[in-house]
């Protein structure tokens, strides 16, 4: 039964409720009394539906504390299911003391913008991401009346980028310094993936029984965080064809190990990463840029965008076009000279 009590200039709606026995009330007060008819009739006819209603006062910080370390556990990978957990601090320190029945766009909206104040737009598009799924759960579980979710945007800072594509001439460069000098250990996992695109937990996974002639196997994915080996997709399982200085370095390197062919080394790669582009006077890049690099020389040569998507492990092409399109500087102003010579045919 509800009820609408005119208390000053507010009006205050009750509704009962009935949990395991137990009978409570949910009340909410609002300036017009049409809107608190409103609330009233919206709570009855979500009663009448079974929804969770008495579980609304839950706050949200203990819900998507729980909805991760239960739901989410067994729907994700270890490494991703890390990732979740440590949100979780992040959502306490953001939605503090507010209860799901609190919860709109409008008040997410604020939290997150207020969040991208200091974090880069990629941080927070991933927490939203995060959020979003956990309040589609909720909608479903009937403990919030709308899913709104896709309504929060995700706002943030635009930081440099980080993986960026080296030139043809830098990759010429880099490429010929790591065969010269394949003495270093090091050098050989620069080279490996400059010659494959493959990333660099993948590269520190490839065991002796990877390699073959002329190409390797890649089957497991090394994590500085955690032990979980499995790749980042079903599509991530493949093989990829080298050339045969490169198998030749890689397998002088491989005679001198037992099982895993690089040192994982504290996963100090991205440092030393950072010290051989200095000495070379090489733009600064990261490992994924490596990988960017290897796709963009593809697609500048005119390789087909399927047997990229392949070779990079993509789980489609769109993935592949989506990260891959720009193309190296090169080629840039090469179509952008072929395209004004077409446009000066007609003429």
């Amino acid at each position: 039964m509800a009820t609408i009590t005119k208390r000053g200039n507010s009006y205050r709606a009750t509704i009962s409720l009935y949990q395991k026995g137990v009978y409570k009330r949910e009340t909410k007060t609002f300036k017009e009394k049409k809107d608190a008819e409103l609330w009233t009739l919206e709570m009855e006819l979500e009663k009448g539906r079974g929804k969770n209603i008495a579980e609304r006062s839950t706050l949200f910080t203990s819900f998507y504390s729980n909805w991760v370390e239960t739901v989410k556990k067994n729907d994700v990978r270890e490494a991703t299911y890390i990732n979740y957990m440590r949100t979780i601090t992040v959502v306490n320190d953001l939605f503090h003391g507010i209860s799901l029945k609190n919860l709109d766009d409008i008040v997410v909206q604020k939290k997150i913008d207020h969040y991208a104040e200091d974090h880069s737009k990629k941080t927070t598009k991933e927490l939203v991401l995060k959020i979003r799924g956990s309040l589609k759960y909720a909608y479903a579980r009937g403990l919030i009346t709308n899913d709104f979710g896709h309504l929060v945007k995700a706002k943030g800072k635009e930081l440099p980028k980080r993986n960026v594509a080296l030139t043809i001439t830098e990759f010429k460069k880099l490429r010929q310094y790591c065969l010269s000098h394949q003495e270093e250990e090091f050098n050989v996992l620069v080279l490996l993936a400059l010659e494959t695109g493959a990333r660099r937990g993948e590269l520190l996974g490839i065991t002796k029984d990877d390699i073959f002639e002329y190409g390797i196997y890649i089957r497991r994915s090394i994590s500085p965080t955690n032990n979980d080996t499995q790749l980042k997709t079903k599509h991530s399982k493949r093989d990829i064809s080298i050339n045969r200085d490169v198998y030749e370095a890689l397998q002088n390197l491989a005679k001198e190990k037992e099982d895993y062919v690089f040192d994982w080394n504290g996963f100090r790669q991205a440092g030393e990463l950072q010290k051989l582009l200095k000495k070379l006077d090489l733009s600064k890049t990261t490992f994924h840029g490596l990988r960017d690099t290897h796709a963009s020389f593809l697609f500048s040569k005119e390789i087909s965008i399927d047997y990229i998507s392949r070779r990079l492990g993509h789980n489609s092409i769109l993935t592949t076009q989506n990260y891959y399109l720009e193309l190296m500087p090169e080629k840039k102003h090469q179509q952008d000279a072929d395209a004004l010579n077409l446009l000066n045919e007609l003429s």
